[in-house]
């Protein structure tokens, strides 16, 4: 074992004098109670790492102790359902270690399997999950354990591999946090990850294995709008990372995620959830580090072939953990002082999502949405900037809209999604006209902001009637639609073909009414129509999409005998 003596500590960063060979990377252990961390920097005969725990209490000439091996997290069963520190620590009291694991056996002696096959599977009541080999090791099944329970540290299978090798196989294995998980081959991104928020799935879609970003200011939703993806998205594993947030807020999120239950089966969600807990009291090398656990973690259920949401709350807080190790170290600062590095490590966490097939010939995909504070809400600061460079959907909340409680406070002019192309063969097999609907509801809306300009300057009253029907259709967007409550049973969650049908109902009366007014009809007698306040409250009054083509049928009578009322005669 590799061996070093504290020459100078500074809050979690240390410098120790060595003789014997270490590796940048290479978990370390500090001091008498062997506190974890890692080597960051070798110079010549000294060794730089950082500590992932309060180093109250060391101090020069402790010994630090090397692994021999990298900073790497135990992956395996008994992982859903728990809350973690950034080391995947477990912060409460789960199952016992010692207990006995059922094991189902899904190969046989003589069976060949590639690296990362599965082995057998966990039977539970909750999520289905596989005995995988890691993904270096792969061969011929030279003995395999009977179906029933087994100790945690039983051998489950012995493999030997093409050089002749022998490798007993357990529940568990290691893997390098920092690394990637090797995968057979990345996929286009071509399905939505349906979230049942409609100004998302339907305005701005991420693809499952996406990548996303949420920017807003102090009180715009943040953490709210992340918890309702992971409520309501359909990834089958969610990994959140609470990642140098507020103590409380976190604490808000540990209560409730246990009590929440899932909508699709009715069992606790906590049994496809895993927390990585790393508040902004807990040291802040920790705090970088927890980052690469939860997307290490999202890999390894991926590897299953399952969907995986990674929700990082946030980025902002991670650089800021950046920030405050490069300055210890000394390094040359960039943007608001923010390490040269910045963009080379937000890439590092972005890339390792997408849609693949896995070694084991299974699809499977890790969906990224992280959550970027900035200060003031100013977009133009570097983590902001940077992080766009490397996802492809923008969920920009607005303090305007939060304060006037809007909810979710996504503003439909500031973001924007890439994946529109991509997941757009899927939506058309729903709805063929959803592109359609989509592109005229983003154009009414930038029409009805261009019109408020005026309206502030001369009052709506100057406008014409064809002007004021289109703030008025916009108006029944914003509230009718793009708006969503997450305390109402109806509203709460919307199916993709409730979407559409909401949103072409409010289009219908936009297009019929911009007919009716060319005719001569007033914007009144459209406005005082007794369908208008019952588009109004679709959105939580009528939960089928059976319900809202009887609306659709109203709708279209009514207008249909007002048409009759301002038709033109044919001249005499």
């Amino acid at each position: 074992m590799s061996e070093a003596i504290i020459r100078w500590i500074g809050g979690p960063v240390l410098h120790a004098r060595t003789r014997d060979d270490f590796r940048v990377g290479e978990a370390i252990e500090v001091g008498f109670d062997r506190r974890p961390g890692e080597v960051i920097r070798l110079q010549g005969d000294e060794l730089v790492g950082q500590v992932y725990e309060d180093t109250t209490g060391l101090r020069p000439g402790d010994a630090v102790r090397g692994t021999g091996s990298p900073l790497s997290i135990r992956l395996g069963p008994r992982l859903l359902g728990r809350i973690f520190d950034g080391l995947l620590r477990p912060l409460e009291e789960g199952a016992e270690a010692d207990a006995a694991i059922p094991f189902q056996a899904l190969v046989r002696i003589g069976d060949r399997l590639a690296p990362g096959s599965p082995i057998g599977e966990l039977p539970s009541d909750g999520v289905r999950q596989q005995c995988l080999l890691p993904p270096r090791i792969g061969g011929t099944v030279e003995r395999i354990v009977s179906d029933g329970l087994h100790s945690p540290d039983a051998i489950l299978c012995t493999i030997r591999d093409t050089a002749g090798a022998i490798h007993d196989i357990g529940f568990f294995h290691h893997w390098p946090i920092r690394q990637a998980r090797p995968v057979r081959e990345r996929l286009p991104a071509d399905e939505p990850m349906i979230t049942g928020q409609r100004i998302l799935d339907t305005l701005f879609p991420v693809a499952r294995g996406g990548q996303a970003a949420i920017p807003g200011g102090f009180g715009t939703g943040k953490t709210i709008t992340q918890h309702q993806l992971a409520k309501w998205s359909d990834a089958e594993i969610i990994v959140f990372i609470g990642c140098g947030e507020r103590g409380n807020e976190m604490t808000e999120v540990l209560r409730e995620f246990p009590e929440l239950k899932d909508p699709r089966t009715g069992r606790p969600l906590m049994e496809r959830t895993i927390l990585i807990a790393n508040t902004s009291n807990m040291p802040v090398a920790a705090r970088e580090v927890s980052i690469y656990t939860g997307i290490t973690l999202a890999e390894y259920y991926r590897d299953m072939g399952k969907s995986v949401a990674v929700f990082a709350d946030s980025t902002s807080r991670w650089a800021e953990a950046l920030r405050e190790l490069a300055a210890r170290l000394e390094e040359m600062p960039a943007e608001e002082g923010f390490p040269a590095t910045l963009p080379t490590r937000l890439a590092q966490f972005y890339e390792r999502g997408g849609a693949v097939t896995t070694l084991a010939g299974e699809r499977g995909s890790v969906s990224i949405v992280g959550a970027v504070s900035p200060p003031g809400g100013d977009f133009s600061e570097p983590v902001t900037q940077h992080t766009r460079r490397f996802i492809r959907c923008f969920w920009a909340l607005d303090t305007e809209l939060a304060n006037a409680r809007h909810y979710p406070s996504i503003h439909w002019l500031h973001s924007y999604s890439e994946y529109v192309e991509d997941v757009g063969a899927w939506w058309e097999k729903q709805s063929p006209d959803w592109s359609e609907i989509r592109i005229e509801a983003l154009t009414l809306l930038q029409r009805e902001d261009r019109l408020q300009q005026i309206v502030k300057l001369v009052g709506p009253d100057a406008l014409p009637d064809s002007q004021r029907l289109i703030l008025f259709i916009a108006e029944i967007l914003k509230d009718g639609f793009l708006a969503q409550s997450a305390f109402d049973e109806n509203d709460m969650y919307c199916a993709p073909e409730r979407q559409v049908a909401l949103l072409r109902i409010i289009l219908t009366l936009y297009r019929r009414g911009r007919d009716l007014i060319q005719a001569g009809a007033p914007l009144g007698r459209l406005r005082g129509l007794a369908c208008v306040p019952q588009v109004m409250r679709a959105k939580s009054a009528i939960g089928t999409p059976e319900k809202l083509a009887e609306l659709q049928k109203s709708v279209g009578e009514e207008l249909d005998l007002l048409s009759k009322e301002f038709s033109k005669k044919e001249p005499t």
